[in-house]
């Protein structure tokens, strides 16, 4: 068992495509033209979030429970209550000038407020198409694009996201290049560009590039800051791996530590600091503008190459930087970024504007030259025992815990959005209704499940976090249940049910969610409880229907990109099935992980989900 998953969040997918649209034309104002004049994410009352709690949780309770849910919603809310005080705390800071949102500390402790590993736990992955190009190639070609977008980016040039009329907030994309998470003892930190304390874009011109457990630190722009060539690239890259021809001496590969729990990593890296000579290579990790991890071998399959792209280590991974290209000896490749600054959704737009376009042409738009291989150099560390026997035992634990987790790839070649929208059904409601229906076959019960929710057209908008199971919900898989139900039946109650989810979807874009309103009334709570003379957590917070509505059964969050060919992350508690589902006009695939003890549970709910989605089109084929 993997408790140390129970405060884990799923990695923030796309909105769901049954509230979306498809992009408008891309604008001509600068990246960051919208930011100050985008509306901020607007503040629930107290009341409704208590009502819409009781009406999201109420489907998984029993009526004892229920009651008991009741009882405490009442007395956290009322006039004599804890509620209304965290509350007018909260309306407060919101008027704070330079707040741009309710959200602002909510975020930073979400994500970097975890103490347990981010490797695996947090980090996600993208699975690119394959090119047939082979590895230095496809290394180069990557670099070269993402330096490409990094100029643009600098100017300003990335156009705004607008979905529906409305831009976008692109804030996330100051926290692509030179941006590494900082373990704290408490708290982690994040060194960005962007910030007070390194203005502006990233004036960094190396990347980190890793090969059998080295790190080696190589340029990629010029002196004046002009690109590389890819044909320089592929000679530094090729100029690594001749370097790195024999591993890293063992217990010497200081990117396991990144995968240790968040404390331990940084007393570690306080320890590791104090070596002279290691702060220098730290700082040129940190600063690089992103990691490329460059494999000596092929995996077996596609499913195999979704784990190593999730918890591979072999030392060579740096899982605190925010963006590391991973490309494998037959030229495979994809993506493994830390989550804390960047959602999803940020993350494709990245990658489909580096695989949109041939490398080259991006290359020679990005203004490269040809000035021969890129300096390059290994980044050393002064290491005692203390410091390798960290590491052995980090890489010894970290190497058990992906064996403890259990993972498939699921792929239906005949069905994707084109065949659920000639049903006349949303997309995603018709998926998410399948992945209840398959849980309750494979696990004999509903649970709680979380769906990732874009929310990037308020300021600095991020994610709602969307509970799935409603009522209709309930209804619909009873029916499918039932022997006695006929066809019509059946089919009323899908319909019913997924026109629940899509609204429930819109009033989550809305803004009129309560899980993260009422998440961040406890936060107040653990922050400023004496000040504000509530010195205890809320009884609300002990509640069967807040426990149980966020012990998720399934996480699940969808990535829809024609340039990938999956998306993946980790389990979120222990006995829950974390879903990532590439969902496109005709295809549909899933990456399904889960702790090693509820594997069977997994596969069952594999295979039944390929029988539901038969099932539910057959269903609705006969109206």
């Amino acid at each position: 068992m993997n408790p140390s998953r129970s405060t884990a969040t799923a990695p923030s997918g796309s909105a769901a495509p049954s509230v979306s649209a498809p992009p408008a034309p891309p604008s001509t104002a600068s990246t960051f033209a919208h930011e100050d004049t985008l509306p901020r994410v607007p503040l629930p009352t107290l009341a409704d979030s208590c009502t819409r709690f009781l009406s999201w949780c109420g489907p998984l309770l029993t009526p004892e429970e229920r009651a008991a849910t009741e009882a405490e919603v009442a007395a956290f809310s009322g006039p004599d209550g804890p509620g209304p005080v965290l509350q007018a705390a909260l309306e407060e800071y919101d008027r704070t000038p330079g707040v741009h949102s309710w959200l602002d500390t909510f975020w930073p402790y979400r994500y970097l407020g975890r103490r347990d590993r981010i490797a695996l736990n947090a980090n996600f992955f993208f699975l690119f198409q394959d090119t047939g190009q082979p590895q230095v190639e496809r290394a180069a070609g990557l670099i070269g694009a993402a330096v490409a977008y990094k100029r643009r980016l600098d100017r300003e040039e990335i156009p705004p996201v607008v979905l529906r009329g409305a831009p976008q907030t692109m804030e996330q994309n100051k926290y692509l290049f030179s941006t590494t998470r900082i373990p704290g003892a408490q708290q982690d930190t994040v060194r960005h560009p962007y910030s007070e304390e390194w203005p502006g874009p990233s004036d960094a011109r190396h990347v980190v590039v890793f090969f059998r457990g080295t790190m080696y630190r190589m340029d990629v722009l010029g002196p004046d800051g002009t690109p590389y060539a890819l044909d320089d690239l592929a000679a530094g890259l090729s100029a690594v791996m001749k370097a790195g021809a024999e591993p890293a001496a063992p217990d010497t590969s200081v990117g396991h530590l990144t995968t240790m729990a968040r404390a331990d990593w940084a007393a570690t890296r306080e320890t590791l600091r104090a070596h002279p000579g290691n702060a220098a290579a730290l700082d040129d990790i940190e600063t690089a503008l992103f990691c490329v991890c460059l494999e000596d071998f092929a995996p077996a399959d596609t499913q195999e190459t979704c784990d190593e792209l999730l918890y591979g280590d072999r030392g060579n991974r740096w899982f605190d930087k925010a963006v590391s290209f991973v490309v494998f000896a037959d030229g495979r490749a994809g993506i493994n970024v830390e989550h804390c600054g960047l959602d999803g959704t940020t993350i494709l737009s990245f990658v489909d504007t580096l695989l949109g376009t041939p490398a080259g042409e991006q290359s020679r738009e990005s203004g490269a030259r040809v000035q021969g291989r890129p300096e390059f150099s290994a980044l050393t560390f002064e290491l005692d025992d203390a410091l390798q026997a960290r590491i052995r035992t980090a890489a010894e634990a970290f190497a058990q815990y992906g064996a403890d987790t259990a993972t498939r790839t699921v792929s239906f070649e005949d069905f994707g959005s084109t065949a659920a929208k000639a049903l006349r059904v949303s997309p995603d409601a018709f998926v998410q209704l399948a992945y209840q229906l398959a849980h309750q076959r494979a696990k004999g019960r509903l649970g709680a499940t979380y769906e990732s929710i874009a929310t990037r057209q308020w300021r600095r908008g991020r994610t709602e976090a969307m509970r799935v199971v409603t009522p209709e919900t309930q209804a619909f898989v009873a029916a499918m249940e039932d022997p006695t139900a006929d066809a019509a039946a059946r089919r009323a109650a899908f319909r019913a049910a997924a026109t629940a989810h899509v609204t429930r979807a819109k009033e989550c874009q809305a803004g009129d969610a309560p899980e993260q309103h009422l998440w961040e009334l406890e936060l107040i709570q653990r922050r400023r409880g004496a000040e504000l003379g509530i010195t205890e957590q809320p009884a609300l917070y002990r509640s069967p229907g807040w426990q149980i509505m966020r012990d998720d059964y399934l996480s699940t969050s969808s990535a829809p990109s024609e340039h990938i060919q999956y998306f993946g992350f980790g389990s979120t508690s222990s006995r829950c099935i974390g879903i990532a589902y590439v969902l496109l006009p005709d295809r549909f695939n899933l990456y399904l992980s889960t702790p090693r003890p509820v594997a069977d549970q997994m596969h069952a709910f594999a295979d039944h989900l390929r029988a539901a989605v038969t099932e539910l089109r057959e269903l609705l084929a006969g109206e």
